[in-house]
């Protein structure tokens, strides 16, 4: 691939304003990723990441600028087009993890395969969800429901669920923000590994500027609207 084909994402002069106000809610001139590549997107609360993600999965539309995320412009899409985009091409993990209350863990994992419009090997997905459950060391609550799991375990069951059928693009939003340190850096090398592997595109927002090394690339959106 070459030229525009082998980005993931490219934003120029992207801008979101909050509903009613003048307030800027994300401002970024210019960034470029290739297919392939881990960005880390730093910066204080209310500098945007959230807004920036939310952007790159179709749910928030930028006031100005422009925005091709796998090759396309979501804002040329349809309500229907760009939720069929985020079911077959992304994995989302959120800050409120938005796991199903009365699904068990694996069931949680395993709903993108059940909900994408096309069929799917279905043993070969389970196959994939435990390994990624053993992955995080969450093999033994497999069968329990988000109620029954502290907010560590539900945010690394989120995270597995985000790499199941190994997304072209993962959007983790925070993911590290509610473990300790030994799980904050089995999350991390987890996301990092799979993204190697299938030649994923890996964008994760923290505040934690000791995460930035692992990453090819780092933006902090509140000191700069460049990538370094």
């Amino acid at each position: 691939m070459t030229g525009r084909q082998s980005l993931a994402l490219e934003a120029l002069g992207l801008q979101v304003r909050y509903p009613g106000s003048g307030t800027s809610a994300l401002a970024l001139d210019e960034l470029r990723v290739n297919r392939g590549q881990t960005l880390c997107v730093l910066g204080p609360s209310g500098s945007g990441k959230t807004t920036f993600l939310d952007c790159l999965a179709g749910l928030v539309r930028p006031d100005r600028g422009s925005l091709i995320v796998l090759g396309q412009d979501l804002s040329s899409l349809g309500d229907a087009a760009r939720r069929r985009f985020r079911l077959t091409r992304l994995g989302s993990v959120s800050q409120r993890f938005e796991l199903v209350p009365y699904l068990t863990a694996l069931e949680n994992v395993l709903l993108p395969a059940r909900l994408r419009p096309s069929r799917s090997d279905r043993a070969r997905d389970l196959e994939e969800a435990r390994g990624l459950l053993d992955a995080m060391g969450l093999t033994a609550l497999s069968r329990r429901k988000p109620g029954q799991l502290s907010c560590g375990e539900a945010q690394r069951v989120a995270v597995c669920r985000a790499l199941l059928g190994s997304p072209e693009l993962c959007l983790a939003d925070e993911p590290t923000s509610n473990l300790d340190p030994a799980a904050a850096g089995l999350v991390l090398e987890l996301l990092l590994a799979r993204c190697e592997k299938t030649g994923g595109t890996l964008v994760l927002t923290t505040h934690d500027r000791g995460l930035a090394a692992a990453f090819d690339l780092v933006i902090d959106l509140g000191e700069g609207r460049r990538a370094w």
